[in-house]
Order: C-alpha cells, then sequence, then structure tokens
C-alpha cells in the first residue's frame, strides 16, 4: 500500500526538479488542481491514471519509485523536459542516416515453413492431413 505521506515528498521532488508549481504540475498530468492539493496534503491517496500519467509524462520518474521510494531518481541523469512553447519549441526528431552495413541472409532449414518463398519455380508442398488438403 502506498504511504500517503512518504508518496507526497516524492511528488514534491518531481515538482521541485521539473520548476512546477501544483496548477502547472496538474496540468502536465491531465487532473484537476485539487487532486494534487488533496495527495499533497495526504488527505487522499494518488488514483491509478495519476500514478500512470505522471510516469507517462515524466520519463524519468521510475514506477517503483514514485510508488514504493525504492529505485532512483532520476532514472538517468538527464535534465528535465520542459513541454513545448512559443520560444521553446519542441525538438524534431533526428533523422536516422542509411545503414552502411551489409546484411547477410540467415541460412534457412529446408523443412521450415517460412524459409522458402513462393514463386513459380518454388511451389509450395502440398500436404495431406485427414482428408484435407494444405498447401505449405
Amino acid at each position: 500500500m502506498v504511504n500517503s505521506v512518504d508518496f507526497s515528498k516524492r511528488l514534491q521532488k518531481i515538482m521541485d526538479r521539473n520548476d512546477l508549481n501544483a496548477s502547472s504540475f496538474a496540468e502536465r498530468i491531465n487532473v484537476g488542481r485539487s487532486s494534487i492539493s488533496h495527495i499533497l496534503s495526504g488527505r487522499n491517496k494518488p488514483s491509478l491514471d495519476f500514478v500512470v500519467n505522471t510516469v507517462k509524462e515524466f520519463p524519468e520518474v521510475d514506477l517503483y519509485w514514485l510508488l514504493n521510494g525504492k529505485g532512483t531518481y532520476p532514472k538517468s541523469d538527464e535534465a528535465p523536459i520542459s513541454p513545448p512553447t512559443r520560444n521553446n519549441p519542441a525538438p524534431t526528431p533526428l533523422q536516422k542516416e542509411p545503414s552502411t552495413t551489409k546484411t547477410e541472409p540467415i541460412p534457412a532449414e529446408t523443412n521450415d515453413l517460412f524459409s522458402a518463398p513462393y514463386t513459380d519455380n518454388n511451389p509450395l508442398p502440398i500436404k495431406k492431413i485427414k482428408g484435407k488438403i494444405y498447401k505449405r
């Protein structure tokens, strides 16, 4: 069971590291501001949606650490990710450069159903099971 006081301390750490107040944190994880207030005061325990949304929005938060206090926070030494703004747009995805390495085909087993593609020169074998005909 989640200890409300300890959970609220861990939640406060997340908010402090990301320089967020209760309102902005609530907005980021799509919950009401009162939900944050009640959790921070220890009045309420977090819902499953609250926990899942927190972990999704803040990838540096380890679920096990958030719930039990065991593990590390942040997961790595990455800087917190701020939401995109007009002055600070979202980063564009990096273009993957084409691979220059050659791949060698893996030799297939002779009895493997998927080893030889169907072609006119290589028809699929037919197998009869209990009177029914199956193409392999």
